[in-house]
């Protein structure tokens, strides 16, 4: 860093906030407050926060565009009057807000109004760096990062406007051992996607990148057609698209008020006037969260500074014939590109070091901040600067021209919020973009389809606005992006678990008893036990590519459950009341499967209209025309918003409230589970008086509940739904009841093998809004038959009529210290044919099993095929499913064995 800081003292300009001065001998005097007051720079203090102004001397994207956008020119209402009615108004002129315009109006719709309260591109959008890369590391936002590079080539051509793209694409360098077990485990995740991607040698690494140190190069990862684009000219190519197809775009406009109407239409309210929409979008950007609270919303967003370096021209990169590739160097956690003849060198700075605008998240944003830059901190950023030095030598050399230190949005978990909000009618949002120039093609596309159709092209739920709830605070929020931030690079393991603001005011009951016995894990703001330890296990949280710590413990807990009783905590469940004159038409309405009968459950599946599984739920109908519905933790409001709008828009007279908070639920199941609870209650347990899949209210051990015959292990077991507060006196009642049975718990990681070896469908892996219910297996749950026109029941019928291209199917496998966890690439005679959903390995059958998709032509039993995991392909096998039959049927194939023998 001495280095460095002795060129950046001799080079001949030094830029505070993206502001150049002269820097003869000035760098260490320039971090000292009193030269402040030196600089020849106009400082505007709004509260806390210092910011520069824009137009000030070097302080500009890092290219400029080709052509001269219409960012400066009048408002529309200056030309002709404006809309008062709109289909959609948008509010944000950033790249999300422009790019969902221009794809609404390209599709066809009339009245698409967007309005920015500045100019476009102000914000986060002007100084962005403008990276574009095929890689994610997860599944679905691929598709995302796939759609916007494919869109930016063309869009010049399109709309006549340069956008500045250039594509010498990207290498990503690994530098450990584990690393290359990432970049690995990543291959096969995408082998089966559209996105080009070669895991290559330090050689080759040499080969594309000339000017780096290889010395620590163990492998590398390449994304050919990755690179960079100028976010100016992308959104000013992507305006011109917008006006080209219809739509309205109005600025300086800034929205003043959101009145909601009783029919779901909104009146937007500005300065020129009201606009009547049928739905309204909010992209803010940083403006974001005050948006939402002028309808009583706190979207958990949290301003983050971040900041990136420019260089004056380098020789070395000057020498080069062609672009150098986008480096990304994961341990040093920065990102590094060419910059005309120059570079570009940005870092992510651990969650110490990075800083974020506080006085935002108390204040608000300041009334006149918009395309403005903070303060740069080099200190902040020294420890990455010093890594890029040693990976990159030329570094040592290069005089810094520039640093921009500006605004990003990050939500609590890095990703963006995108997609219709629950609670709140024909309110859309595509917010908290960290990476937005990647991101807004894909976003604009992925909400036009949704909203012109009426579903989301795929599935995207990592996305889902209602990920979060009211137990996400502004705390949890700044805690989470400070991690998140920080662990922007880190290694990214399967079953990852981050601790930071944990835990939230989601705790059961029985959180303080278990969470010295278990490896917890997060599930929607809850806390649930993953695994537990014993006496001579490691307790401690290690993430592994490979069988790790918990692999023994959870073999332990599914033989407990096998052969004894366990107790799990399921109060993370979703858990809605639904009742009312029209509940059960509603319910009919939205399911496709029958109405069970009252006092008794069945498992359910929400359908879209193209006949893609959007949610699954369990149903009890506890009296006439009352039911609770179960769902996943981590669709709660998924399905609630969705369950919502259908009552809103049919007109139904039901009531439906969330009871999540004010439930708790404990699973007890095993052979012992009846001989246990029966010592609790006088209701009579039997096989005969309470039968499979029926409900009861119930007092056990003096506790008031709903008991449930119902066990995602497929053991005999019961799901007991509680009072929240009554859930440790009920907890520990069992477990003393228990003890002469030798009862333990068990946790999620024993609970998904046991439900792997029965065959059970986990929606989210097996079934979502990427599948259809008949390829998905899901036949026994769709009555076509039943005479209610429910929701998808056109498109499952022409689905079936037609038949499917893939099937789901189950593979047994031998490996050796590595299982399939989901995602992985099926081969077959050297092509890759599909892909699993999720995987495990059977204790009880002691091999790995896995679900996976593949063609029908490959879907028989005894097919064989490949399972890549951590570059080795192992031998797979389609069997006949299940591997472990459920307790129900064993017990049916039991009486009539007994029958037949007498």
């Amino acid at each position: 860093s001495l280095e460095l800081a002795l060129r950046v003292c001799t080079s001949s300009l030094w830029c505070i906030g993206g502001c150049c001065v002269p820097s003869m001998s000035r760098l260490l005097t320039a971090l000292q407050a009193n030269l402040r007051g030196k600089l020849p720079l106009q400082r505007v203090f709004a509260r806390d926060s210092r910011w520069i102004p824009a137009r000030c001397a070097g302080n500009a994207p890092p290219t400029k565009p080709s052509k001269q956008g219409k960012e400066n020119e009048p408002p529309s209402s200056s030309v002709k009057r404006w809309k008062e009615n709109a289909d959609t108004v948008i509010i944000g002129g950033g790249c999300v807000g422009v790019s969902l315009a221009y794809h609404l109006a390209k599709a066809g719709m009339k009245d698409v109004v967007l309005l920015e309260k500045s100019e476009l591109t102000a914000g986060s959008t002007w100084h962005a760096a403008g990276l574009t890369a095929y890689f994610h590391p997860g599944i679905n936002l691929k598709k995302i990062h796939h759609y916007s590079i494919k869109l930016y080539e063309c869009l010049e051509q399109e709309t006549g406007q340069a956008v500045g793209f250039h594509q010498p694409g990207s290498v990503r360098i690994a530098t450990t051992p584990t690393r290359v077990d990432e970049f690995h485990y990543q291959m096969t995740r995408t082998r089966w996607n559209v996105t080009p991607q070669y895991l290559i040698s330090p050689e080759k690494v040499l080969e594309l990148f000339p000017l780096i140190n290889i010395d620590k190069v163990l492998a590398g990862l390449y994304n050919p057609g990755d690179g960079h684009i100028d976010p100016y000219s992308l959104t000013m190519a992507l305006a011109a698209g917008a006006r080209l197809y219809g739509a309205e775009l109005y600025y300086p406009a800034a929205v003043t008020g959101l009145s909601p109407r009783s029919d779901g239409t909104w009146d937007v309210e500005t300065a020129s006037g009201a606009i009547r929409a049928k739905r309204i979008v909010n992209c803010a950007g940083f403006w974001a969260h005050e948006v939402g609270k002028m309808i009583g919303l706190d979207h958990p967003l949290v301003p983050v500074h971040h900041q990136y370096v420019i260089t004056s021209t380098v020789p070395e990169v000057k020498s080069l014939k062609q672009e150098l590739p986008v480096l990304r160097d994961l341990e040093g956690s920065y990102y590094l590109r060419q910059e005309r003849d120059g570079l570009l060198f940005g870092p992510y700075e651990d969650k110490e070091k990075m800083k974020i605008q506080d006085s935002w998240l108390k204040d608000g944003v300041p009334p006149g901040f918009g395309k403005e830059l903070f303060e740069s901190d080099l200190d902040r950023i020294m420890d990455n600067v010093e890594c890029a030095m040693e990976m990159v030598p030329v570094l040592k050399k290069a005089d810094i021209i520039n640093i921009i230190s500006g605004p990003i949005t990050y939500t609590p978990d890095i990703l963006p919020m995108a997609g219709p909000h629950q609670g709140v009618r024909n309110y859309w949002v595509a917010i908290g973009f960290g990476y937005g120039i990647i991101h807004a093609g894909g976003i604009g596309k992925y909400l036009s389809d949704w909203i012109m159709n009426g579903e989301p092209d795929f599935d995207l739920i990592e996305l889902d606005p209602n990920r979060f709830g009211k137990w996400t605070t502004i705390q949890y929020a700044v805690d989470k992006a400070r991690e998140s931030y920080g662990f922007n690079n880190i290694v990214g393991y399967p079953k990852e678990e981050r601790f930071g603001a944990r835990p939230t005011e989601r705790i059961s009951g029985i959180y303080e008893t278990l969470k010295n016995k278990a490896s917890m894990g997060f599930h929607a703001g809850w806390e649930q036990p993953h695994w537990f330890y014993k006496p001579g296990d490691d307790p401690e949280y290690r993430p592994s590519f490979r069988r790790t710590n918990w692999f023994e413990p959870v073999g332990r807990e599914c033989k407990q459950v096998m052969e004894k009783v366990g107790v799990f905590d399921l109060t993370p469940f979703g858990k809605f009341s639904m009742k009312g004159k029209d509940a059960t038409k509603l319910l009919d309405r939205l399911i496709a499967n029958v109405i069970p009968k009252l006092g008794y459950i069945n498992i359910s599946h929400m359908i879209t209209p193209r006949g893609r599984v959007y949610a699954e739920v369990t149903i009890s109908h506890l009296s006439e025309d009352e039911f609770l519905l179960v769902t996943g933790s981590g669709s709660e409001l998924h399905d609630l918003r969705y369950i919502e709008e259908e009552a809103a828009n049919g007109g139904y007279e039901v009531d439906i409230r969330n009871v999540t908070d004010e439930m708790g639920v404990l699973g007890v199941a095993g052979p012992f589970s009846r001989k246990v609870l029966q010592k609790l209650t006088n209701v009579d347990l039997s096989g005969k008086a309470f039968k499979f899949l029926q409900c009861k209210p119930i007092t056990l051990a003096d506790v008031p509940l709903t008991a449930m015959r119902i066990s995602y292990t497929g053991e005999l077991g019961w799901e007991l739904y509680h009072k929240r507060e009554d859930t440790a006196a009920l907890y520990h009642a069992i477990m003393e009841a228990g003890q002469e049975f030798g009862i333990d718990n068990f946790g999620a990681y024993a609970m998904n093998t046991l439900r792997l070896e029965k065959a059970f469908r986990g929606w989210g892996a097996e079934m979502n809004c990427d599948t259809n219910a008949f390829e998905a297996g899901l036949d026994y749950f769709i009555k076509l038959n039943k005479p209610t026109d429910f929701i998808g029941k056109q498109a499952l019928q022409s689905i079936k009529k037609e038949g499917v291209k893939r099937k789901l199917v189950y593979l047994g496998m031998q490996t050796d210290n590595v299982d399939p966890e989901g995602n992985e690439s099926i081969w077959y005679q050297d092509k890759v044919i599909g892909n699993t959903t999720s995987g495990a390995y059977s204790y009880n059958t002691q091999q790995s099993v896995a679900f996976a998709y593949v063609p029908v032509e490959l879907s028989k039993i005894g097919q064989q095929l490949e399972v890549e995991l951590l570059n080795k392909k192992y031998n797979a096998v389609i069997i006949q499913e299940p591997l472990v039959l459920t307790e129900p049927t064993r017990t049916r194939m039991k009486k009539k064995s007994d029958i037949s023998k007498v």
